[in-house]
């Protein structure tokens, strides 16, 4: 089931298409000269915090968790990037260090590209800088929303939308019909949605019972996304 008209997924999400889209040919060759691709298993680290980069990365399959630390050594999970993402340009164009972190959420394919060869390409790339320029205006826009869901929306609130959310990363567009499965361990739910894990498995639980949703281990299968926007509570 689409969500389309009923609910503003475009304020959650970054956009689903890559900013190398339909690039001119020479732009493509001058980004993707000397990129690397690796795979990436679950939990393994992209970038820390911190950090200095030395190129950006490009999501070509699977779901990453950009995530911060604090004084405890707790995980704040900031956004959960999908295919098509890119993740570290924001430090590269700034010529800082890593502000958050980065860690595989599933297996990955993510390509490196040298700082080098993306800054060359964005100098000599109109189209690019102004794609880039559109898609940092997004994100902020779509983190400060998430800034204000932790402010104004209870736990449960919070938890119903981030499912919202989850249930578009993890949709297959092919197979529009069926119950999607959101497979997130309840550790990361719970970073995520800024609370404890009892408390998530808790609210699950209640979700459950209303049959909202379904469980089969670590998977949540969407039932009822109409019943999650109603809790959610988003005006």
């Amino acid at each position: 089931m689409s969500i389309k008209g009923i609910f503003p997924i475009e304020k959650w999400n970054f956009r689903d298409t890559s900013v190398f889209a339909d690039l001119p040919v020479q732009d493509i060759k001058c980004l993707l000269a000397n990129k690397v691709e690796k795979i990436y298993k679950k939990g393994e680290i992209i970038f820390r915090e911190d950090s200095f980069p030395a190129g950006i990365f490009y999501l070509e399959e699977g779901k990453v968790k950009k995530y911060k630390l604090d004084k405890e050594g707790r995980e704040h999970i900031i956004y959960v990037a999908n295919t098509g993402d890119l993740l570290g340009y924001h430090s590269v164009l700034s010529d800082d260090r890593y502000t958050d972190s980065a860690a595989a959420l599933e297996l990955c394919r993510i390509s490196f590209i040298p700082k080098e060869d993306f800054i060359t390409t964005v100098n000599q790339s109109e189209i690019l800088n102004r794609r880039l320029l559109k898609t940092l205006s997004h994100e902020f826009a779509v983190l400060s929303n998430s800034l204000t869901l932790f402010t104004q929306k209870s736990v449960r609130e919070r938890l119903a939308l981030q499912l919202i959310v989850l249930r578009e990363k993890y949709k297959i567009v092919e197979h529009q019909n069926t119950a999607v499965e959101i497979n997130m361990s309840r550790d990361d739910l719970s970073n995520l949605v800024g609370t404890a894990r009892e408390n998530v498995i808790r609210i699950l639980s209640a979700f459950k019972e209303h049959k909202i949703i379904a469980t089969q281990g670590r998977k949540i299968i969407v039932l009822d996304v109409k019943k999650l926007i109603e809790i959610a509570n988003y005006q």
